[in-house]
């Protein structure tokens, strides 16, 4: 999953383009893009649109434990053949997690609190989870950083470093970085989608169509990535165990790294 689209729920109108923008996923919000308000009629949106588009999918991102519409929220998505996984922001504790897990889908935590990521061992535990999903900006608002600031940035790389470790150790699949909030900002998400793949995620967030293409081209391999690949993989398939390639050890470790590549372009 390279890339997963928000949409909000209360605005139907928009499932039909956010489905059709290339996204690996889509996320219909029911909970930060939707107003107190409007929260049943989201729901009751997105179950007349799933109900009339018997081959659409999506994820919802469910209101946070403990609102007043999470349990609303849960029976709706698991009613639902398709909705196909279950965010759940604000992700804190194994029994919020095991609850949402009930429902019989996979489950995308979002950890964008301090205690979320106290807690990751013990999160990451849980049946049923498919990946993490990392919420900077409700992070920084959990910790007060100074937004944008060196030191903030600092402080969230570090908490990304426990989400892909922790999603290493207990073998989910790769984690989302979180939202690139600018969304004019093309150049600036391009990097921010490289440094996430550099730091080990596999795909990030995002809020607007036109990100899409931006993020699934920062995420494809450069041509000398492939090349360089291409020559290794051909070449282990005439050399036994280790061997030289441009005065290069190439042994498992760097097979691996080569068929990561390949791979990659084939998404």
């Amino acid at each position: 999953m390279r890339s997963a689209l928000f949409v909000p729920g209360d605005r139907p109108e928009r499932y039909e383009k956010a489905l059709a923008s290339g996204a690996d996923r889509v996320i219909v919000d029911f909970e930060d893009a939707v107003e107190e308000g409007s929260k049943s009629s989201a729901r009751e949106s997105l179950g007349e649109y799933l109900l009339s588009h018997p081959q659409a999918t999506v994820l919802v991102r469910v209101n946070s434990p403990g609102h007043v519409q999470h349990e609303a929220d849960l029976a709706f998505c698991k009613e639902h053949q398709g909705v196909i996984g279950i965010m759940l922001p604000k992700t804190e504790t194994r029994a919020q997690l095991a609850n949402a897990a009930e429902t019989r889908k996979p489950i995308l935590p979002i950890i964008e609190t301090a205690l979320g990521v106290m807690n990751l061992p013990e999160l990451c535990s849980v049946p049923g989870l498919e990946r993490l999903c990392f919420g900077a900006i409700d992070m920084a608002l959990d910790l007060g950083l100074k937004d944008g600031s060196p030191g903030a940035l600092t402080v969230l790389d570090h908490l990304r470093v426990s989400v892909i470790v922790q999603s290493r150790i207990y073998g989910l699949a790769s984690p989302l970085d979180g939202v690139f909030p600018s969304i004019n900002d093309l150049p600036g998400l391009t990097r921010a989608v490289q440094t996430a793949l550099e730091m080990g995620f596999g795909g990030v967030l995002c809020i607007h169509p036109k990100q899409v293409v931006v993020i699934h081209e920062a995420l494809t391999p450069e041509a000398d990535e492939v090349s360089w690949a291409n020559r290794v993989l051909s070449a282990a398939e005439t050399q036994g165990g280790a061997f030289k390639l441009d005065g290069q050890m190439i042994d498992a470790p760097v097979l691996s790294r080569a068929r990561r590549i390949i791979n990659a372009l084939s998404n």
